[in-house]
């Protein structure tokens, strides 16, 4: 398992532009990344472990490939200096990555720990993949009950219901997937199924992946824009009042004419709405929104009142959701955001890489884990996340107490 990992491109596209906007803006700076996991009762035993830190140690040996150099050297959001960067660097998970099992029960279960620290600009990439090793290595030698049987065929019917009904979808399930190879067998199902729907005449479209590894190795579009993590080592950096603020300004000034989508709920979105309209041209020149938690009517309400009072047609505007998605959930915010006017497209991750059922009993779901790595410091300066989901929000208490108070966010 210790090849959970084959390129240095198998990750999420937003690693990479958020590297390139880091290696411009912040070269210097000292971070470090906590893991918490979500699923607590979901534990770790030392076979699962063992392969943990085999696949982390692996990730020193990875390098770009001439193919893919000249792959991202395509992408016109992406610069020559940033790709020689990129070439000449390899991790060096034995300083970076600290890795423990801690509290092992008498049923050889533990809790594991890790934690990653070193340049921004460097460790930037660990976290999407430190989590696809882990979520393999549980489920190759702790939670076993479940097969790969049926995975193409619910990838192609799940790419058809939601294609043929005219929806915009990408794949954004490195984080979660259950295995590469169940990776591998989805996204290549999608993209087949979806080329034969176009051909057809179908509304709907496959937009790509929001990995870059199966972007190069099928020819589709890898998808994505920025996540959470920029704003909030910003926010540490130069203060919470107008971090979105900061943050937007500083990502236009790397990607001018490209990857303009907002993601509006860092610091939850009442911050991030009141920094947005108060630059007018901003408003006008970014191409949309990405809702990732909270209650997507009302957000979509909100938008459209901005956009009104600033005279902008929300139909040449894209809301993207990725918070939490399945095939019904996607039509039901298409439904509500066109009855809008906005234009609506949807990261779908989970549902589609680790969407298993329990080989003892195929009539019951085999669960995934819920696992994150999030930015826990940058300089010395602590780092948090709030989000409009409560069960989202991270960092240290007092600071999150801290930031509420001076963003006028109530502690519910």
């Amino acid at each position: 398992m210790a090849n959970s990992i084959v390129s240095i491109l198998d990750s999420d596209l937003y690693k990479f532009t958020m590297q390139q906007a880091v290696l411009q803006h912040f070269p210097d700076s000292e971070v470090s990344y906590r893991f918490t996991n979500r699923s607590p009762s979901m534990k770790f035993n030392q076979k699962s472990f063992d392969d943990i830190q085999a696949g982390v140690a692996r990730l020193a040996s990875l390098a770009l490939t001439p193919d893919e150099e000249a792959f991202l050297r395509s992408l016109p959001y992406i610069t020559s200096e940033y790709v020689d960067f990129l070439s000449a660097l390899r991790l060096n998970p034995s300083s970076q990555v600290d890795l423990s099992l801690e509290n092992v029960g008498p049923d050889g279960l533990g809790e594991l720990h890790v934690g990653v620290r070193g340049k921004w600009v460097e460790t930037i990439l660990y976290e999407v993949q430190l989590m696809a090793i882990i979520s393999e290595a549980y489920f190759t030698h702790v939670d076993t009950d479940w097969s790969y049987e049926g995975q193409e065929e619910l990838a192609r019917q799940k790419a058809r219901e939601l294609i043929q009904g005219g929806l915009t979808v990408s794949e954004f399930g490195t984080r979660r997937r259950r295995s590469r190879k169940g990776h591998e067998i989805v996204i290549r199902a999608m993209t087949d199924e979806a080329n034969k729907l176009t051909a057809e005449g179908a509304t709907g479209k496959l937009a790509g992946t929001s990995n870059v590894h199966f972007a190069h190795l099928l020819s589709i579009p890898p998808v994505g824009t920025v996540a959470h993590e920029w704003t909030m080592g910003i926010a540490a950096l130069r203060g919470y009042r107008h971090a979105n603020a900061i943050a937007l300004q500083l990502w236009e000034q790397t990607y001018p004419n490209h990857l303009l989508i907002a993601l509006t709920d860092t610091f939850t979105t009442k911050p991030f709405w009141e920094d947005f309209k108060a630059d007018p041209e901003r408003v006008k020149r970014w191409q949309g929104l990405r809702q990732d938690s909270g209650d997507p009517t009302r957000f979509a309400e909100d938008a459209k009142k901005i956009y009104q009072e600033i005279g902008v047609d929300t139909k040449t505007k894209t809301i993207v959701y990725s918070d939490s998605l399945n095939t019904q959930r996607c039509f039901e915010l298409h439904d509500l955001t066109v009855k809008r006017d906005f234009n609506a497209s949807f990261g779908v991750g989970t549902f589609l890489t680790n969407d298993y059922k329990k080989l003892s009993d195929p009539s019951e779901s085999s669960k995934p884990l819920n696992i994150v790595i999030k930015l826990a410091s940058i300089d010395g300066r602590e780092c948090i996340k709030l989000s409009d989901d409560l069960t989202k929000t991270t960092g240290n208490p007092e600071v999150v107490k801290k930031v509420k108070r001076e963003l006028g966010i109530p502690d519910a």
